[in-house]
């Protein structure tokens, strides 16, 4: 890592700073705990001219970071690509081996897998594809060890967030699940771990993987039900009563939601949400999906945030004081995308951005009023009312009051490893606590 200078398994549950940038100076802050990882080579990675999927817009992101100078706050890495040892650790091998293998010269060779494996239109093979997996893989498991050694008590990548990626397919422009990845590296040193989703789409492939463990609590909010054309919006779960099972049972909560939905209504019941889920569930680490197509105008999204009621979001999870890994995630509108992850990569770092963008190389991306906060939301009518809007967070807390007991359980057997979250896994660890007295353990113990 180089720094810069400047249920089951089918199911797939978790067993340089260039000198010509220009910047604001900035009040320097101790930049050493708030990590931020940044691979270059992901400018280069296409999906394809009309995919919706554009990983430029990280690039773009990493320019507004830099010209706003928010670098000065910040460690930065570039992040070790993942191993295809650690892709396994929740990924099934002939699905990494396929991955690694396949291109669009030798596709053909495939045939059988590509439809096994869920790749075709949405997940296309694309040259880069298994090198762009392990950066957003490798920066997410990176940061979540930033976290594990005490080094860090904030870490950025805003080239993961691939949450809809299973253990045996890809899945909504998504191939590698960096998530669950981070999730299974901080378990082995925090007892429990709350998953945030603010993406539109719901974060499937993240609460599958966790769904039978109480010691993973997934909370996504998200566009849920039918669309003007009659189809269930992607991916078409995540309804109220899904709630996890065995351990896990009550420990997925969803959050469904209406198209247009607004900063007012949205950003008062994520905090309510939230705030009771750390008053109960009281984990030892976040993990944060911050998913930019829940903006207004997004390509693909049907939620009316602004950039600023987005970032509310990001700034009241930081006020937990709670270590956490920040990611990115889905965001089809690109120059929006990059002007609300620099943002919150801002609020992170206690910066107050100026809403002129900075004369930058890429600045005509911001074209006609190269602002940070252009007006993106009250696009389309919110179709939640309050009614609806009280019924779901009155269902939320019902379901979180069979976790008020949840953090004084004792622990009496160290958890699985990391590659041991697989239903096997599970069940060994419940025959260790049927058959073993012991004291508890702390957290930090549990390496």
């Amino acid at each position: 890592m180089a720094t810069y200078s400047a249920r089951d398994s089918a199911r797939g549950r978790a067993q340089i700073v260039p000198a010509s940038y220009r910047y604001t100076p900035l009040k320097p802050v101790n930049k050493d705990r708030i990590s931020y990882f940044y691979d270059c080579d992901v400018s280069e990675i296409h999906y394809g001219s009309q995919h919706p999927m554009k990983p430029q817009r990280m690039a773009l992101t990493h320019d507004l970071v830099m010209c706003y100078g928010l670098h000065e706050r910040l460690q930065m890495f570039e992040p070790r690509l993942a191993t295809e040892e650690e892709m396994k650790q929740f990924h099934i091998s002939d699905y990494i081996d396929f991955l690694r293998y396949v291109t669009p010269h030798n596709m053909h060779a495939f045939k059988d897998q590509l439809q096994e494996y869920n790749v075709g239109d949405d997940c296309p093979i694309f040259e880069g594809l298994y090198k762009f997996c392990r950066i957003s893989s490798g920066g997410s498991i990176e940061a979540a060890r930033k976290i594990n050694r005490g080094e860090s008590d904030i870490a950025i990548n805003w080239s993961g967030g691939l949450h809809h990626a299973k253990k045996v397919e890809a899945s909504g422009f998504c191939y590698v699940n960096d998530i669950v990845l981070a999730i299974m590296e901080l378990l082995r040193y925090h007892q429990r771990v709350v998953y945030i989703d603010i993406d539109v789409h719901h974060g499937d492939g993240v609460q599958d993987a966790f769904y039978m463990t109480n010691r993973v609590l997934t909370v996504s909010f998200h566009r849920y039900g039918p669309t003007s054309d009659g189809h269930d919006f992607f991916p078409g779960t995540g309804s109220l009563d899904q709630h996890g099972e065995d351990e896990g049972k009550y420990h997925a909560v969803n959050v469904p939601l209406k198209a247009g939905m607004d900063d007012t209504s949205y950003v008062a019941l994520f905090k309510q949400v939230m705030d009771r889920v750390m008053e109960v569930y009281r984990p030892g680490a976040i993990v944060m999906q911050c998913g930019a197509d829940s903006l207004g105008c997004d390509r693909l999204g049907c939620f009316c945030l602004s950039i600023k009621g987005h970032g509310q979001c990001v700034a009241h999870m930081k006020r937990h004081n709670v270590p956490m890994v920040v990611l990115g995630g889905g965001g089809y509108t690109v120059p929006n995308v990059a002007r609300c992850w620099a943002y919150e990569t801002g609020l992170l770092v206690d910066a107050d951005l100026p809403n002129k963008i900075p004369p930058h190389a890429n600045a005509s991306f911001y074209r006609p009023d190269f602002t940070l906060f252009p007006k993106i939301q009250d696009q389309l009518r919110n179709e939640n009312s309050q009614d609806d809007i009280a019924r779901i967070r009155t269902a939320v807390f019902e379901q979180l009051q069979h976790l008020e007991h949840a953090p004084s359980v004792q622990m009496h057997a160290i958890p699985p490893e990391i590659d041991g979250l697989t239903e096997n896994g599970w069940a060994e660890y419940r025959d260790k606590l049927a058959d073993q007295q012991v004291d508890s353990m702390h957290a930090c113990d549990w390496a």
